[in-house]
């Protein structure tokens, strides 16, 4: 099993910066990646980043590539998704989640991020 604790959202103003965070615990020597999904209200969950922990790989939506990175810290069993320029449509819950060796997939309880115009 693996536990995933998200803090960083909140509030901010269109242009504005966020910086998101997922820790890990539990069955962390099993994790293969770390990414983000987020949903919108009346929207369908999408992809936004996804981090493969072997190699630092890294792979983003077309809608924010250029404004948001994913990064992680090997000691601490955390990844991050910095968000720069931000934009309203960006508004939504995000929700972090690893993939362990095995395929199994955990989920965080997702935070919410608003920006305002």
């Amino acid at each position: 099993q693996v536990q995933l604790v998200e803090s960083g959202g909140g509030l901010v103003q269109a242009g504005g910066s966020l910086r998101l965070s997922c820790a890990a615990s539990g069955r962390t020597a099993s994790l293969y990646t770390m990414g983000w999904t987020r949903q919108a209200p009346g929207k369908d969950r999408e992809f936004v980043a996804r981090i493969w922990l072997s190699s630092d790989t890294t792979t983003y939506a077309d809608s924010v590539n250029g404004r948001f990175t994913i990064s992680r810290d090997i000691g601490k069993d955390t990844a991050y998704l910095q968000m720069n320029s931000l934009k309203p449509e960006d508004t939504a819950v995000y929700y972090c989640d690893v993939v362990v060796y095995g395929a199994e997939t955990y989920y965080g309880q997702g935070t919410q991020v608003t920006v305002s115009s």
